[in-house]
């Protein structure tokens, strides 16, 4: 047992966040792992065009990485705890991305990184998990395998692989505000398709008008009972409109809709006062 938990915590010091080139020097000053690496700085390929043409991978299911999953861990003086499923995770916030430095190392999974595939590392979804990445100032998306642990900075969300950030724009600017949407895959022989993950929610049929409406989308889950719960609580809790909107293999939930931004804002407040996430939606 001992000594799985040394390499646990020497598998998590394989991300440490990194810096671009492009941006700032890397600054971790000897922190855990950081002799291990040939290089003193990050730095990225020449050709983005590489990253560019690597089509989005299809999300399957996977049971979680042997490595990686331990929880609570600490890294910096800080305890993080691993969430023991990430289904309907959705969350906003700062993405950096860690290229050459770190490319053929060890991830916290235990796998080899590769700057050239479209992974990420995340503080505390399970390992591995599959995830949508929507560049929040352009619209551009993105599919990732969470594999790796990090980025250890409290004001960044996810740490990208080089390729990931050239597909969302955020490569040569160092970081970019993202929305970051687990894709949950049920247990199944069927593979999912990137295509059925990434769709906006089909349109309502009881509203001519939903293109010009706004929506609160509080879950999206790979199992359709997950999402009648949560459609059951909010109703009993709230007199909105609350729907599941299915893809072909997710179950929105949505909220709405609502007649002006500001209805929708503070819907969204009452609705995390009383415990749930959500985020804007339009279809």
């Amino acid at each position: 047992m001992k000594y799985g938990l040394v390499l646990i915590t020497f598998l998590l010091a394989a991300c440490q966040t990194p810096v671009s080139q492009t941006t700032q020097p890397n600054t971790d000053n000897g922190a855990p792992g950081s002799d291990r690496y040939s290089q003193q700085h990050d730095a990225a390929p020449a050709d983005r065009n590489v990253a560019l043409q690597t089509a989005n991978p299809t999300p399957v299911y996977e049971s979680k990485s042997r490595y990686g999953n331990h929880s609570p861990y600490r890294v910096y003086g800080v305890s993080y705890t691993v969430m023991d499923n990430g289904e309907g995770y959705i969350e906003d916030g700062i993405a950096s991305w860690y290229g050459s430095k770190f490319h053929g190392h060890r991830t916290s999974s235990g796998e080899a990184y590769d700057m050239y595939k479209l992974s990420a590392a995340h503080k505390t979804l399970p390992l591995p998990t599959w995830a949508k990445v929507t560049n929040l100032d352009t619209g551009k998306s993105t599919v990732v395998r969470i594999n790796d642990r990090g980025p250890f900075h409290s004001e960044r969300l996810i740490d990208l692989s080089w390729a990931a950030a050239v597909k969302l724009g955020i490569d040569q600017t160092g970081t970019g505000r993202v929305r970051v949407e687990v894709i949950s895959v049920p247990p199944s022989n069927a593979p999912n398709t990137v295509a059925a993950a990434l769709p906006s929610p089909p349109p309502n049929a009881n509203n001519a008008d939903i293109n010009t409406q706004l929506f609160l989308q509080t879950g999206a889950f790979g199992q359709l009972g997950s999402a009648q719960s949560l459609e059951t609580d909010l109703t009993t809790q709230f007199d909105w409109p609350v729907a599941i909107r299915p893809s072909a293999t997710l179950y929105r939930v949505w909220v709405g809709p609502f007649n002006t931004a500001s209805e929708r804002d503070i819907a969204k407040q009452r609705l995390a006062d009383a415990g749930f996430h959500a985020v804007n939606v339009s279809p």
